[in-house]
């Protein structure tokens, strides 16, 4: 018999996710309080900067790439958003604007958060 692989991040938040789909669909009646108690696990903040950064987005107001942040820690940076969402302190950055042409010569304007409020956005998707 084959040893098993540990799961990634990513196998068990799906694992997750399925878990309450089929719950939601078995008991129609059925009401979910205090997701947020779930989701506190570091996984769900790893898996979400894992997303945000295979997206490759530019840089917000604050101008930190993912290189700085890198170099900086992201765990430290993962554990600060889970202690400013648990203390209820987290306050999302302006979003700086940006204007891109379109194919008419028109511009359309783009606001772009900080990587920080990205990874905050994705985590909350869950």
């Amino acid at each position: 018999m084959k040893p098993r692989t540990p799961k990634s991040d990513t196998e068990k938040i799906r694992d997750f996710q399925r878990k309450l789909y089929l719950k939601a669909k078995q008991e129609k009646e059925f009401r979910f309080y205090v997701l947020y108690d779930k989701i506190r696990e570091p996984r769900f903040l790893r898996e979400a900067y894992r997303r945000v950064k295979a997206n490759h987005g530019s840089p917000g107001i604050d101008g930190k790439t993912f290189e700085a942040i890198e170099k900086e820690g992201v765990e430290k940076l993962l554990e600060d958003i889970k202690e400013e969402l648990e203390k209820r302190t987290y306050q999302p950055s302006p979003v700086m604007r940006v204007y891109i042409e379109k194919a008419n010569g028109k511009l359309r304007p783009l606001g772009i958060p900080t990587i920080k409020d990205r990874i905050v956005q994705m985590y909350a998707r869950w």
